[in-house]
C-alpha cells in the first residue's frame, strides 16, 4: 500500500575519488569486460573495491554460491572505505539471494547502490523493506566498459542527489498523454513480474511505473503487463514509463507494433503512458532512475521525467 512505505534512508553523496564497492549477485562476467570498466571507473576518478568471491566463474552460470555471494553484498556495504555499491553485471541468479539477505544489516550502512536486470528483486526488497533507494543505472562489466556506454548527466546527479530531468535526448516519447506524479519504482519488467506471489510482491500502487527488459517480443510483453494487471499491480500505478525495450521488434514489424501491442494491453488504464527511456538494457548511454523517490512524467509534445531531490539525499 502507497501509505505503508517506508521512509527514504539518507544517503551520503559521493565524492570525486571516493570508493565503490564491485560485486556480483547474479552471474560472472567476461574478464576482458571487468578490465575495462574498471579503467572506465579509475578515469572519472573513482577507486572500485572489488569483492572477495566477485571473481568467481561457476557453478553453472553463477557468480558463486549463494552463501558467497550474500558475503559481498553485505561486506560491500559495511566497507568505510566506499560510498557506493556497484553490480557487475546482471544476468541470472540474484533471486537465490533473497532469502539469506538481511535489510536490516544493510540499512546500517545506507549507500547508492547501483544495478539492474536480474537485481531488480534485491533492489526493491531493500526500498521495500527499509527505505533504501533504488539506483537503476550502470553496471561496471555491463555499461562503463562500452563507449558511450553510461549517461554521464544522470550518473553525476545521482552521485550528489540533486534533480534532474530527462525527455527525448534520453529517448523518451509520448504513448499515451497526460501529467502524472508519484514515487519512481519499478526495474526489469519480467523480474517484477517473476516477484508476484511470493514474500516480495513489487508495492506498485500509488507509483510511477517504469518497466524495461531486452530480447521480449510484443505478445510476451502483453502477457506480463496481462499478468501485473490481473494481480492487481495497475490499480493506483498514476504513469507508466517504458524503457528502450531494446531488441523486442522482431522480423517483419515496427516499432509502432510494438507501441500498439503496449497500447492495446494497457487498454482503459487511466494515466500517461511514455516509452523510450534508455535506462537498463539499452543500446547506449545508460541513464540512472532513482527508483523509490518522487518525479513527475509530463507525457505530451515535449514528454520528460523529472526527477525531484530525494527527501534522502545527505
Amino acid at each position: 500500500m502507497a501509505g505503508d512505505r517506508k521512509p527514504l534512508l539518507r544517503i551520503p553523496t559521493v565524492a570525486q575519488g571516493a570508493g565503490i564497492s564491485i560485486v556480483a549477485p547474479a552471474s560472472f562476467a567476461q574478464t576482458e569486460r571487468v578490465e575495462q570498466g574498471t579503467a572506465a571507473l579509475h578515469k572519472l576518478g573513482f577507486e572500485p573495491r572489488f569483492g572477495v568471491n566477485s571473481g568467481e566463474r561457476g557453478p553453472l552460470y553463477f557468480a558463486g554460491s549463494p552463501d558467497q555471494r550474500l558475503v559481498d553484498l553485505h561486506a560491500a556495504f559495511e566497507d568505510e572505505g566506499t560510498t557506493a555499491v556497484m553490480a557487475l553485471r546482471g544476468g541470472y541468479g540474484a533471486n537465490y539471494l533473497l532469502d539469506g539477505l538481511d535489510p536490516a544489516r544493510i540499512g546500517k550502512h545506507p549507500k547508492l547502490f547501483f544495478a539492474y536486470s536480474d537485481l531488480t528483486g534485491i533492489q526493491l526488497r531493500l526500498l521495500d523493506e527499509i527505505g533504501l533507494m533504488a539506483f537503476h543505472g550502470p553496471m561496471l562489466a555491463a555499461d562503463f566498459y562500452r563507449e558511450e556506454g553510461v549517461h554521464g548527466a544522470s550518473f553525476q546527479a545521482a552521485l550528489k542527489g540533486e534533480a534532474y530531468s530527462v525527455g527525448a535526448s534520453e529517448g523518451l516519447r509520448a504513448l499515451k498523454t497526460g501529467n502524472a506524479r508519484g514515487v519512481l519504482y519499478g526495474g526489469c519488467l519480467s523480474i517484477l513480474v517473476s516477484l508476484i506471489g511470493t514474500r516480495w510482491e513489487p508495492r506498485t500502487e500509488g507509483t510511477l511505473l517504469f518497466v524495461e527488459d531486452v530480447g521480449v517480443k510484443p505478445y510476451q510483453i502483453d502477457r506480463m503487463l496481462w499478468q501485473l494487471r490481473q494481480a492487481g499491480k495497475l490499480e493506483g500505478v498514476r504513469g507508466i514509463v517504458f524503457g528502450e525495450m531494446l531488441d523486442s521488434t522482431p522480423a517483419g514489424t515496427t516499432p509502432e507494433f510494438l507501441e500498439e501491442a503496449i497500447l492495446s494491453a494497457l487498454d482503459g488504464f487511466a494515466g500517461p503512458i511514455a516509452m523510450g527511456l534508455r535506462s537498463g538494457h539499452v543500446s547506449r548511454a545508460n541513464v540512472t532512475l532513482r527508483l523509490g523517490a518522487e518525479a513527475e512524467l509530463v507525457a505530451g509534445d515535449q514528454t520528460r521525467l523529472e526527477l525531484f531531490k530525494p527527501s534522502g539525499s545527505a
